[in-house]
C-alpha cells in the first residue's frame, strides 16, 4: 500500500474513533439509562468516499475502551497489525504511530482537521454505537429492530442495520450505516460499523 494512502487510512479510521469517544455524554446519563459511560468495543470501520473524481476505500479494525473521562482506541490494520493508539480526555484528543511524534491537540475537532483536513461530527457518534441519536428536530432518538433510521441534527442519515441481540429489551446496535452527501470536498461519504463484541466496564 502506498505510504500516502496508508496514512490517509489511519487518519480516518482514528479520527472517526476519537471524534466517536469523545462526545458529550451528560446529557445522554441524564436522559437515557440504558446509555453507559463505561463500555468496551471491538469491531470494523469501512469507509468509501470520493474526492476530485476518485472513489477512495479503507478498512481497519478498532479496540475501543471507554471510562468516564478517557477514552483508548488502538487501530490495526486487516492484518491485526497496530498501526496507531489514541488517548482522549477532555482536555486533549492524542495519535500515536510508531517511530512517530505524537500528534496532540486540546479537542477532538482540531485533531481531525489536522490529521485528515477535514471534519468529522464530533457529537453524536458516540451515541450512535449504543444505539442513540438527536434527530433533525433536537429530539432524542432510540434506536430499535422497529424503528432503525433517522437523519441527524447534523445532516447524518443513520440506518441500524443489525443488533447484537433484536429481542432484548434495549437492543445494542451490531452494524450501523451512516451517509453524507457532501462534507467539505468530500462527496457521497459512506461509513459501516461493524461492532464484535460489546460489554459495560
Amino acid at each position: 500500500m502506498p505510504i500516502t494512502r496508508r496514512l490517509s487510512l489511519l487518519a480516518l479510521s482514528a479520527a472517526f474513533i476519537t471524534l466517536a469517544g469523545c462526545a458529550t455524554t451528560s446529557t445522554n446519563v441524564a436522559t437515557v439509562g440504558a446509555y453507559r459511560d463505561s463500555i468496551d468495543l471491538d469491531g470494523r470501520l469501512s469507509v468509501n468516499y470520493q474526492k476530485s473524481g476518485n472513489r477512495e476505500s479503507m478498512t481497519v479494525n478498532f479496540d475501543w475502551a471507554q471510562r468516564p473521562g478517557r477514552v483508548d482506541v488502538t487501530i490495526a490494520n486487516p492484518l491485526g497489525q497496530t498501526v496507531a493508539t489514541i488517548e482522549v480526555t477532555p482536555q486533549s484528543a492524542t495519535l500515536t504511530q510508531a517511530g512517530r511524534a505524537p500528534v496532540t491537540e486540546a479537542d477532538v475537532d482540531t485533531l481531525s482537521q489536522r490529521t485528515l483536513g477535514w471534519p468529522l461530527p464530533v457529537s453524536g457518534l458516540r451515541d450512535w454505537l449504543q444505539g442513540y441519536a438527536v434527530d433533525a428536530q433536537g429530539q432524542r432518538f432510540s434506536a430499535s429492530p422497529a424503528g432503525n433510521e433517522v437523519v441527524t441534527q447534523d445532516g447524518w442519515r443513520l440506518r441500524f442495520v443489525e443488533w447484537q441481540d433484536p429481542n432484548a429489551a434495549q437492543p445494542a446496535p451490531r452494524v450501523i450505516h451512516a451517509t453524507r452527501a457532501a462534507v467539505g470536498d468530500i462527496q457521497d461519504l459512506e461509513i459501516r460499523i461493524v461492532i464484535n463484541q460489546a460489554g459495560q466496564g
